[in-house]
């Protein structure tokens, strides 16, 4: 920690968030709170989302609970015990998980030492100490794989997507023979499902979608105005905006599904002017919960493993395009991929697909034997 550092003006600097000469009646609370507003400042000011900076200070607060003391008296042991809870607790997070924690409260002790803001000189003044990093290699879960998902975790087979799709189909086919007003989000969501699938989206990815993010494809007339799909929410990297990308279309029954949605029920909803592609009972943008949550419900009833969830659509979309021969850098860039080893690491190739790859090298070998 360097003191002695000329103020600077800088959002999220400590003399802008605290009153100079007034000393607070409870100082503890009030610098802990003039920390948080001073860091979400720093924040906006870097223009990372509001809900980003939400989720980071909401963490930093529960750390605080769970030791008992102001960051000023943090110390590594801390993290290290925060740690093993995460991970043993009933219903443990992932490493992955756990580590992202970790590193926001790194990003939180990284701004409370930077002497540009001198949080360092107030804690010294008010409680003769200051606050350090507490995190570092020895204590913080490294990030060794590419991936870091749950192994149990995979594609879909061609048989159960299609089951998975049809009994969606089916349950379009029972509310309305039934008269119920229910088949309208049915219909929705069994749409929902196929463009995740056809496009490789991520949910958080189709959620947002709307009318205007799908385009025509020059090099590919055939699919009309469904010929790529322009996906304007991708994963953020390193707190950056949303990474965008244009997905572009490669199977015609994914064009035929979204045709026939937009033309003959999304009208249904009476959703007026707005572009939201899928919007709920009540005109808003259906939520990624309600998505997992729907996903979730036609999982049990076909018996497939409980781990599964909607992103295994995309892992699916990845490994039946592999298995079809597409090239690996075209799947790359399709699902926004920085790197190809990620785009490996979500191909699992099929048993099938496995053992007709072994036939056919068994049987080059025997005719090389004849």
């Amino acid at each position: 920690m360097v003191f002695g550092v000329k103020r600077v003006s800088v959002e999220g600097a400590a003399h802008l968030v605290l009153v100079d000469g007034v000393v607070p009646l409870h100082p503890q609370e009030a610098v802990f709170a003039a920390m948080l507003t001073g860091w979400e400042r720093q924040q906006r000011a870097r223009l990372l989302a509001v809900s980003t900076i939400k989720a980071r200070v909401d963490l930093v607060r529960r750390f605080a609970v769970f030791t008992g003391t102001p960051p000023w008296e943090w110390l590594p042991g801390d993290v290290e015990d925060w740690a093993t809870e995460l991970l043993s607790s009933p219903g443990p997070l992932a490493r992955s998980t756990v580590r992202n924690y970790l590193n926001q409260i790194a990003m939180f002790c990284d701004y409370l030492t930077d002497a540009r803001y001198g949080w360092g000189e107030q804690c010294v003044e008010y409680f003769g100490t200051h606050p350090v990093q507490i995190c570092h290699e020895d204590n913080t879960p490294s990030h060794s794989s590419p991936y870091e998902g749950r192994p149990e975790v995979r594609a879909l087979t061609r048989r159960e997507l299609q089951d998975f799709f049809d009994h969606a189909d089916e349950q379009v086919l029972r509310a309305r023979a039934s008269g119920r007003k229910g088949w309208l989000p049915a219909f929705r969501d069994a749409t929902l499902f196929k463009v995740i699938y056809g496009w490789g989206l991520r949910r958080r990815e189709a959620g947002n979608l709307d009318l205007a993010d799908f385009s025509r494809n020059p090099k590919a007339p055939e699919f009309g105005r469904y010929g790529a799909c322009y996906v304007r929410f991708g994963k953020a990297v390193k707190g950056s905006p949303p990474r965008r990308r244009t997905v572009l279309t490669v199977w015609d029954w994914s064009v035929e599904a979204v045709a026939e949605y937009v033309a003959e029920v999304r009208p249904l909803f009476e959703v007026g002017k707005r572009q939201l592609l899928w919007p709920s009972e009540r005109g808003g943008r259906i939520t990624g919960r309600h998505i997992t949550r729907r996903f979730a419900e036609y999982r049990d009833a076909l018996g497939l493993e409980e781990v599964l969830h909607p992103h295994c659509l995309r892992h699916s979309y990845i490994t039946h395009l592999i298995e079809d021969g597409a090239d690996p850098f075209f799947v790359q860039r399709q699902v926004g991929h920085a790197w190809g080893s990620t785009t490996s690491i979500y191909t699992h190739a099929g048993s099938d697909f496995m053992n007709n790859a072994l036939r056919e090298v068994l049987d080059a070998g025997l005719r090389g034997a004849d």
